[in-house]
C-alpha cells in the first residue's frame, strides 16, 4: 500500500508541474529584476556604449603665437632698414611681408581669436594686420598710386609725408589704448605694447618734422627701427613662451 500510494503522489506531482507549465505558457509573467550582489540590470549604455559616451570638448590651437610671429618677423625687417643696416634702407622688401605675413596671416589670427573668445587678442590681430596691409598699400609702388597723388605738385612730399603722420598718430592713440589694457599683465607683454607705442611715436613725429625735399629726418627713423627691434624681440618671445608654455618649459609660462 505505501508503494502505490508514493506512485500516486509522483504521479500526481507530475501532473501539476505539467499544469503550472502550461498556464506560464498561456499566461506569461514579466521577468524578475536580479538582486544579488553578482547581478546587475542591464542599462542602454551597454547595449549602445557610443551612442552614449560623453562628449569631450573640442580643444583648438592657441592663434597668438601664429599673429604674434607674423608681426614680429615683418617688424624686425622694416627695422633694420630704418635703421640703415648694411646700406639697406628702401623698403620694397617689407611690402611683400606686409601684405603676407605680416597682414593676412595675423589677420587670420585674429579672425580666430574672436572664434575662441579672446576679445583682446582678436582686437589686436585683426587691427595690427589691417596696419601692415595698408601700409603695403600705400607703399606699393605702381599699384594704387596713392604716393603719386601727393607726389605730382609742388611742396606734394611734404603733404604727403603730414598725411603718413596722421595716420600714424591713430595708430599710436589705437595703442596707447591697447597698453593701458595690458597694464595688469605680464612685464614681457607690457613691455611689447609700451616699445610699439613708442615706434609709431617716433615714425608719427619724423614724418611731421619731414624735410623740404621729402626726406625724412634719419635721426627719429633710426630711433624708431631700434625700439622696432626691441618690440621684434619681444613679441618673438611671448610667442616662444605661448608655443612651448604646456609642453616642454613649464618656467616660460610666467611671460603670458
Amino acid at each position: 500500500m505505501e508503494v502505490e500510494t508514493s506512485s500516486k503522489d509522483g504521479i500526481s506531482a507530475d501532473t501539476g508541474s505539467r499544469s503550472r507549465r502550461s498556464s506560464q505558457r498561456e499566461h506569461p509573467t514579466p521577468l524578475r529584476e536580479a538582486s544579488s550582489s553578482t547581478h546587475l540590470a542591464a542599462t542602454s549604455q551597454d547595449f549602445e556604449p557610443g551612442f552614449w559616451k560623453p562628449l569631450k570638448p573640442r580643444k583648438f590651437a592657441d592663434p597668438a603665437p601664429l599673429g604674434l610671429c607674423a608681426f614680429a618677423l615683418t617688424t624686425f625687417v622694416l627695422s633694420l632698414m630704418n635703421i640703415h643696416v648694411l646700406g639697406a634702407h628702401k623698403n620694397s622688401l617689407v611690402i611683400g611681408l606686409a601684405f603676407g605675413y605680416g597682414g593676412i596671416v595675423q589677420l587670420l589670427a585674429g579672425m580666430w581669436e574672436i572664434f575662441i573668445g579672446n576679445t583682446f587678442a582678436a582686437t589686436a590681430f585683426s587691427s595690427y594686420g589691417g596696419f601692415w596691409l595698408a601700409y603695403a598699400i600705400i607703399n606699393m609702388p605702381g599699384g594704387f598710386g596713392i604716393s603719386e597723388v601727393y607726389t605730382n605738385h609742388n611742396d606734394g612730399a611734404i603733404e604727403f609725408n603730414h598725411a603718413i603722420g596722421y595716420f600714424l598718430a591713430g595708430w599710436f592713440i589705437f595703442t596707447t589704448l591697447l597698453l593701458i589694457c595690458t597694464y595688469r599683465t605680464t612685464l614681457a607683454f607690457f613691455a611689447l605694447f609700451l616699445n610699439i607705442d613708442i615706434v609709431f611715436l617716433l615714425l608719427t613725429i619724423a614724418h611731421f618734422l619731414s624735410h623740404p625735399d621729402g626726406s625724412l629726418p634719419h635721426a627719429w627713423i633710426a630711433s624708431s627701427g631700434y625700439f622696432g627691434l626691441a618690440a621684434a624681440f619681444l613679441a618673438w618671445y611671448n610667442a616662444l613662451a605661448a608655443i612651448v608654455d604646456d609642453r616642454f618649459v613649464a618656467s616660460l609660462s610666467s611671460v603670458l
